[in-house]
């Protein structure tokens, strides 16, 4: 008798983990979460690929040959010009401040080195002009140091970490 009911337990138990495993609503709560963690998954990574997007859009924007081009601005000064071009390099880099929660700590080092140099250029190359220098003067000392200087193309280096990082994301 005790090999029987010991038995009988064992079917039981058997069958209430069948029962339970296939318990209507248990499984479709495991399919939806891990449904949802995939859907998850690729919200982050579209939204780091536009972040990406974004930073270089960014880059480009702030790269002084672009900058100058889309900036100039004939009978200015070149003290005013100087203001331009800075403040549109800090307006353009608060418009797109958060895209760094998305993007890897280097590429946002790479984003602000880029912001940063840009504007120490300008102001370093501005003070060197005389007073009565125009915006056209300013702009010419930029672009020829750009042609000297390889530092000058930053936003080079920087728009290929944030591409290099954007494909790994793929």
């Amino acid at each position: 008798m005790n090999q029987t009911v010991i038995f009988s337990i064992l079917i039981a138990l058997l069958i209430l983990n069948v029962l339970w495993n296939n318990w209507p609503g248990k499984n479709k709560t495991k399919e939806s979460a891990s449904g949802q963690n995939l859907a998850n998954d690729a919200n982050t990574k579209l939204m780091q690929l536009q972040a990406y997007e974004r930073l270089v859009l960014f880059v480009e924007r702030i790269a002084l040959p672009n900058l100058i081009a889309r900036l100039n601005t004939p009978g200015i000064s070149a003290r005013e010009a100087q203001v331009l071009l800075t403040q549109t390099i800090k307006q353009e880099f608060e418009h797109n401040i958060t895209q760094q929660i998305y993007v890897s700590a280097d590429a946002w080092k790479a984003v602000k080195n880029l912001k940063d140099q840009n504007i120490y250029i300008i102001n370093q190359l501005a003070n060197n002009l005389p007073p009565n220098a125009s915006g056209v003067d300013l702009n010419k000392l930029l672009l020829e140091y750009l042609m000297t200087d390889k530092k000058g193309n930053l936003y080079e280096v920087a728009s290929e970490i944030i591409s290099h990082e954007a494909k790994q994301v793929l």
